[in-house]
């Protein structure tokens, strides 16, 4: 008999206070005769940098709140690894990310439906999107007010930002005011989760507000090993905390939301996943269920940098102690200037084919530059644009390294696999050239620093994307929705073939939107808390 150095007891137990287990929380927790646990392997979202709007720029590679992840070389990408960020604190991701809100295109959750998912299409969904948001322009059919995230313009106009805007029009991109709203194809200013310039994380917004209520206990530091089960029926997890073993027992339910990465490595670590892989790691099989792990997609990009012309970039601040004080005080005094910018200001979503019935390119737009995450800004001035395919087709996997949960696992993105991603993502470089040499933006540019000017044939801008490119860090699927063989959870999130147990994140995406991921995140999981609900009522 295990020994457990104390077993709480609770009704539903969550993993992973991220968007979706934040969310959670809050929502379940509303009902006060519902006991709620939530356990997160990070830390309390005391870091000062998670709240400044731009401390992404430091959050994005701090070990302390970052797992820092980093997936097997991949054959397509230079035989080159992928740092992938992801959020180990209060918060999850949605306390170290871009802070960009984006839903992605209606035709997205119609695609579910089609797939079979039914209460998942757009008009499914659209109503979830609206109850989360206290959106700052307003309520009208696509956009909400009164709740808990909040949606706001951005404020901080850079000349660039204009520059680009004012191109990317000129070259046959229309101007778009709303992404989230009518139609998502333009170019305009991204909005972002902030509040009062500041980070509105889904701690934030969902999780402090119902720290207060009796029925809700957060645990930070706590990592979960395992799922216990009685026969077929999740009935609570083990965590360890600082070499101490707790058991929770959950009497309803155990809620996996411990994102893309680690939802299916817990599975596979409980004994439910593909039979053979567990056997290779001599863990016991609780349930067979080959799709964990599986269908592993993400958004893979390029940069296109510039040299600017106008010192006003994010790159002159850094290399100026008095501009840095500056900035510093302005955000402290007025809560202004580029301390509230997100990591892309400036958003487009255009077509790689006008044949094509939506946009398949992204364009993030950044008045900052660099190369690897970890060396930091670029010594001049520069702006660069991210722009990548939004659909992509390459599929990846995710297995375990071993038996021991404090090990990574083992990740395959395949990243470029995919004929199409390839094309496409030529196709969004070479569009993101078209609109620098248009007016306002090329009157600013100095020199074309990345790819550079010898690079011209799509087989060198290809050989370029390959070599240089990045994840946007938008990892999802590996726990699939829907009915086929390859499924993990149904259409109410519940895990195919078991009792008592489900995963609600961005894993159960059966494909990957076309943008952002943290709000469809947030949405999936206010649609399931209703769910839970009403199931319970």
């Amino acid at each position: 008999m295990q020994e457990f150095s104390e077993t709480i007891e609770t009704d539903i137990v969550i993993v992973g206070a991220g968007s979706a287990g934040c969310t959670l929380a809050g929502r379940l927790s509303e009902d006060g005769r519902t006991s709620v646990t939530i356990l997160e392997a990070g830390g309390k979202d005391w870091n000062p940098w998670i709240h400044i709007p731009i401390g992404y720029g430091k959050t994005i590679v701090d070990a302390r709140l970052n797992w820092r992840y980093e997936t097997e070389k991949g054959p397509e990408i230079a035989n080159r690894p992928m740092f992938w960020p992801r959020g180990k604190v209060l918060g999850g991701s949605s306390s170290i990310n871009g802070l960009l809100y984006i839903r992605g295109q209606a035709e997205d959750y119609d695609h579910w439906r089609q797939l079979g998912n039914a209460g998942w299409s757009y008009d499914d969904v659209l109503p979830y999107f609206r109850k989360a948001e206290n959106q700052e322009k307003g309520e009208n059919q696509y956009h909400g007010v009164g709740g808990p995230l909040s949606v706001t313009d951005l404020k901080e106009r850079n000349p660039l930002c204009e520059a680009f805007i004012s191109s990317a029009v000129e070259a046959g991109i229309p101007r778009n005011d709303d992404f989230n709203g009518a139609t998502q194809e333009g170019v305009g200013y991204y909005q972002t989760t902030t509040r009062s310039a500041r980070r509105c994380s889904a701690a934030v917004a969902y999780l402090k507000p119902a720290m207060k209520r009796s029925n809700l206990r957060v645990i930070t530091r706590a990592e979960t090993q395992r799922i216990v089960f009685e026969g077929k029926r999740a009935v609570g997890v083990i965590y360890d905390c600082g070499g101490k073993r707790v058991l929770v027992k959950a009497r309803r339910e155990v809620i996996v939301s411990a994102g893309s990465i680690n939802s299916p490595k817990l599975l596979l670590l409980s004994g439910v996943g593909p039979a053979a892989e567990l056997a290779r790691h001599g863990i016991d099989v609780v349930h067979d269920l080959p799709g964990v792990g599986e269908n592993l997609q993400d958004h893979y990009g390029a940069l296109v940098t510039y040299k600017s012309r106008l010192p006003v970039t994010v790159n002159d601040i850094m290399m100026s102690p008095l501009k840095q004080l500056q900035v510093g005080l302005q955000y402290i005094l007025f809560r202004t200037g580029p301390l509230t910018i997100s990591a892309a200001q400036v958003g487009a979503f255009a077509k790689s084919d006008p044949r094509l019935a939506t946009p398949d390119i992204q364009f993030l737009f950044q008045t900052f530059s660099h190369d690897e995450y970890d060396d930091g800004l670029h010594k001049f001035s520069g702006f660069a644009n991210a722009v990548c395919p939004v659909r992509p087709e390459s599929r990846g996997t995710l297995k375990l390294r071993s038996a021991n949960p404090s090990d990574t696992p083992l990740m395959q993105p395949n990243y470029l696999s995919s004929e199409t991603d390839r094309r496409v993502l030529v196709e969004a470089i070479k569009l993101s050239r078209k609109v620098a040499e248009k007016g306002a933006i090329a009157a600013q540019i100095v020199a074309e620093y990345a790819p550079g000017d010898q690079v011209r044939t799509d087989d060198e801008i290809l050989a370029y994307a390959r070599e240089t490119g990045l994840s946007i860090a938008h990892q999802v699927g590996t726990c699939k929705m829907g009915s086929d063989p390859m499924a993990v959870v149904d259409t109410g999130l519940k895990v195919h073939g078991m009792e008592g147990l489900r995963v609600i994140d961005a894993s159960i995406m059966p494909t990957l939107i076309s943008g952002n991921t943290n709000a469809p995140t947030i949405m999936i999981a206010e649609k399931a808390a209703d769910m839970i609900r009403k199931q319970a009522a």
